[in-house]
């Protein structure tokens, strides 16, 4: 008998030994949906939004295609219901805390579990965490979301106002979108369509513990040098039960720092400091690696982990200069105590129907990025705060991130409740972000104090001094107090601008001032010559438009709308501006197109001139010291200012940033007195040596003249290397029939440009003969080109298939051989590919 006893403790010590103190139940998959008012339930998917659901499950047509983003535009006004039945298990009913967790909900909310109401959610940017245990029974319980109208939601509050808030992107009767914490750009922008979603937009699941639980982790970088970096690991514990537990921050196998502990229930928060000798610092793009140290935090009980996360920590420290000089306020970002040049973008979000971005998607674009040599994006104010996947990827690729808080092209209101609902945006997502080594700047909006200033928003909504005082004022609480006071609580030691830009480009005087947004170009109908001289300190924003390429178009538009002015063309431009402005430049640097294809090539190269016009100018001089231009992808097919389409599909912007982002960028300008300058920019630590060797070569191949001459590059810098008369050599020749090939032939690499003397369209091109010959290689194939004469801006089309070009849009230089590796799975011949170049126009 006393045996069985001892037997029967022995394995209930077992099983206690063995008891989970955290489990899961993901509740995402397959839900319901309807419309309220309606009977009929209908699939649904989750994460999803209701355009997403009614789309996949046939109830409304591609919102993509043609002008059907009309035909979808009344789901916004209704208000819906999604519901799901799920089970749970006495392993989640035992645990001390069972919180549902919603990541995120667009965006008014309320949530019942069996009946009940426990929950409601006002704020997409936000999650949600209750505790549903009391509300739960053994087996099957039901969750129901009613989501409503944020159209009708926010009616009211916009009527009851007094005066109108500016909203200029809003294309809707009624301008609500200042009023609800909702993504910006789903209300229409000038490259993307209204589409106002609702629906579980991030994953949802029930998540139970006992005892604690590990809340917040931060790892404060105390300081970063070349021999020691001092870390202080911040960790917020949720304590259910007081007890002796114990915390531990591990490198893999290796204890850097731990602490037992006795707390009370409760929140609390624990320190547990740590130094790494001669640490491996984390670089961008270019410049360096990225290391990433893993860092794992435990927390145990009884030797028994209760909770634990990893962590991939870059050390490093970034810093924003803004500091008087000799020219004005400069704006330039440090990075271990290097002045860096950045190179990138604007990033966007990638669909407006967000659920359906998939990991693969964030892969392939920011991956794109980093091949184009890029080394920041900026995520701008009208979309999201992105998913953990896009800062992970950056912090792997070496790519900063320019964080934008969500706020763009509006003033907002300044009331208790709006200002609380953005206090807990801006906590939950810094401490989310803060963590990511790419983090290198906090912007309080997109363009918001130049608006308020330049756009007469005061004279078009008639606002008496009384209404502007307040609007100011409400823009002060929001920008200039309670972001900077969090960011401050949150220690994430990175520079915060409560706007961008801090300078107009209407003026002059203001290039020589922090950071610019300059839209002369587009918005002032200047020409892209002024893109020479209208050079800020830091160029955070400027862009011209394109078309997506016809294999793009033909996904959005049947052939009834394959010209400029149809009805599915105008629809998909959504500038006010655009096609016009395309028009007017494509004229006066290229010859006329005669069909509508060819008016999208050349609407691709009229935007690759004018921004390697910009990029070109800015890297001239490191009195500039940045360049994002507007904007490196799409959230729906059609016109806009990307240099890689909705589908992922890189137009010849793209293709030409990768040279022009290199670390080492040769740039030729006419000077005065016909001098031609040679100026090399150079983004290495180190001092480069080699030869500068000049070419000037005839459209058959034939050379004219050239030249070799030593040269030395400086390190992270920007040097004129070579001036010349070039009359002189020049002499009696037709410069239509001539082009100059400037090589800097470096120890590691050669560099390359190419310059012309005459605009495209006054070119003397011939008709050319391109001989291909095609093979297959593991990645797919490799297509060698050759031709007798020059072939200008060659497109080479892979016609019914997909394949990506290591090159393209480029010049065939005459009686030289091109390899081009196509990276595809499909099957190739020399039949599916095409060509279209600037000599097919001109002969």
């Amino acid at each position: 008998m006393h045996y069985l006893l001892l037997l029967i403790f022995i394995l209930l010590l077992s099983c206690k030994s063995e008891v989970n103190y955290r489990i899961d139940l993901d509740l995402n998959g397959e839900w319901q949906f309807q419309k309220i008012g309606d009977k009929q339930w209908t699939k649904a998917n989750v994460p999803g939004v209701v355009q997403l659901d009614m789309l996949n499950a046939g109830l409304i047509e591609n919102p993509f295609y043609g002008k059907n983003e009309y035909k979808i535009d009344w789901i916004g006004n209704e208000n819906w219901e999604y519901k799901r039945s799920f089970t749970v298990d006495n392993s989640i009913l035992n645990q001390d805390i069972v919180d549902l967790v919603f990541e995120g909900l667009d965006t008014y909310a309320e949530i019942k579990i069996n009946g009940k109401n426990i929950l409601e959610a006002n704020n997409m940017f936000c999650s949600w965490r209750i505790n549903c245990k009391q509300e739960l029974k053994l087996g099957k319980n039901t969750i129901s979301v009613l989501f409503k109208s944020p159209i009708k939601k926010k009616e009211q509050e916009y009527n009851r106002l007094g005066y109108k808030l500016p909203a200029g992107n809003d294309a809707g009767k009624i301008k609500i979108s200042p009023f609800v914490r909702k993504a910006p750009y789903h209300f229409g922008w000038d490259w993307g369509p209204r589409i106002v979603t609702m629906g579980i937009w991030r994953p949802v699941r029930l998540e139970s513990y006992s005892l604690a639980k590990i809340k917040d982790i931060y790892f404060e970088q105390k300081s970063v040098e070349t021999d020691w970096a001092n870390v202080s690991c911040e960790i917020e514990l949720d304590v259910v039960t007081k007890g002796e537990f114990q915390l531990t921050v591990k490198d893999n196998d290796q204890i850097l720092s731990q602490k037992m502990i006795k707390p009370q229930k409760g929140l609390h928060k624990y320190t547990l400091d740590f130094a790494i000798k001669n640490p491996q610092l984390w670089w961008t793009n270019g410049l360096g690696k990225p290391h990433l140290y893993n860092w794992n935090i435990e927390l145990k009980y009884k030797n028994k982990i209760l909770s634990s996360e990893n962590h991939k920590i870059g050390l490093r420290k970034i810093e924003l200069i803004q500091e008087t000089d000799s020219i004005g306020t400069n704006y330039y970002f440090k990075l271990n105590g290097v002045p860096v040049f950045m190179k990138g973008a604007n990033y966007i979000p990638q669909d407006n129907l967000l659920p359906r971005v998939t990991p693969n998607h964030y892969k392939e674009l920011i991956t794109n990025a980093a091949d184009a040599n890029m080394n920041m994006l900026r995520v701008w104010g009208g979309g999201i705060y992105e998913n953990d996947i896009f800062y992970n990827l950056c912090d792997e690729l070496g790519i900063l991130v320019w964080q934008d808080f969500m706020f763009a092209c509006s003033m907002y209101p300044g009331d208790k409740d709006f200002l609380s609902s953005v206090q807990k945006e801006i906590n939950q997502n810094v401490k989310r972000l803060r963590n990511h080594p790419c983090i290198a700047l906090w912007c309080g909006n997109n363009e918001i104090q130049i608006a308020w200033q330049y756009w007469g928003w005061q004279e078009k909504f008639g606002y008496s001094k009384k209404d502007s005082s307040k609007i100011s004022r409400n823009y002060n609480k929001i920008f200039k107090n309670l972001i900077p006071s969090e960011l401050k609580k949150l220690k994430t030691h990175r520079d915060y601008v409560h706007t961008s830009p801090l300078s107009n480009w209407g003026r002059k005087e203001n290039f020589n001032h922090h950071s610019m947004h300059y839209w002369g170009v587009w918005h002032g109908n200047e020409p892209f010559e002024n893109y020479k001289t209208n050079i800020g300190r830091f160029m955070s924003e400027y862009g011209f438009q394109s078309f997506p390429e016809m294999k793009s178009i033909k996904l959005f538009a049947d052939s009834s709308q394959w010209f400029l002015n149809s009805e599915v063309m105008a629809h998909h431009q959504k500038s006010y501006i655009g096609n016009g402005m395309i028009k007017k430049h494509m004229e006066e640097y290229f010859p006329t197109p005669n069909t509508f294809e060819e008016f999208v090539y050349l609407s691709q190269l009229t935007q690759t001139l004018g921004i390697e016009t910009a990029i070109n100018s800015h890297r001239k001089t490191r009195r500039c010291m940045g360049t994002l231009y507007w904007q490196m992808n799409d959230c729906w097919p059609g016109p806009s200012w990307s240099g890689i389409d909705y589908y992922g599909r890189w137009k010849a912007l793209h293709y030409r940033v990768k040279h022009l982002y290199e670390d080492i960028s040769i740039i030729i300008d006419q000077g005065q007195e016909n001098n031609l300058e040679i100026i090399i920019s150079s983004d290495k630590l180190t001092t480069t040596y080699g030869n500068l060797k000049l070419e000037l070569i005839s459209f058959n191949g034939d050379k004219i003249w050239e030249m070799k001459t030593p040269i030395t590059i400086n390190k992270n810098s920007s040097q004129l290397v070579f001036k010349k008369n070039f009359a002189k050599v020049l002499k009696a020749q037709k410069t239509n029939n001539l082009f100059l090939k400037v090589t800097a032939e470096l120890k590691d690499k050669n560099y390359q440009k190419l310059y012309y003397f005459k605009r495209p369209k006054d070119l003397n091109l011939r008709q050319a003969q391109i001989q291909k010959t095609i093979r297959k290689i593991p990645s797919g194939y490799q297509l060698d080109l050759f031709s007798s004469t020059l072939v200008k801006n060659l497109f080479i089309q892979i016609d019914k298939k997909e394949g990506n070009c290591s090159e393209n849009y480029f010049d065939l230089l005459p009686k030289e051989k091109k390899v081009i590796n196509i990276k595809t799975s499909e099957n190739l011949n020399t039949t599916d590919i095409n060509f279209l170049s600037i000599n097919n126009l001109l002969n």
